[in-house]
């Protein structure tokens, strides 16, 4: 899917359509409707830029309890823990 955002409101905004791109992504992942994976494969940063991204704008990784307890798991599984 494509969309196409009139070049008046990139300028309104004093946005690059990469900016623009990235603070969409941050929104979606900030109401948590899309992983930080998916942000990283769609505008093709590291972890490392996307963490500075958020570091940025003061915002936090999506990752709770549930998370952990997940990672703990894969860990068990592997053996490293």
């Amino acid at each position: 899917m494509s969309i196409t955002i009139p070049h008046e409101i990139l300028k309104a905004a004093e946005l690059s359509e990469d900016e623009l791109k990235l603070e969409l992504a941050l929104l979606l992942y900030q109401q948590k409707k899309i992983s930080s994976g998916q942000i990283r494969a769609w505008l093709g940063l590291t972890v490392l830029e996307f963490q500075h991204e958020l570091a940025l704008r003061n915002l936090t990784l999506n990752y709770d309890i549930d998370d952990l307890e997940a990672d703990i798991k894969t860990l068990k599984s592997m053996g490293v823990l």
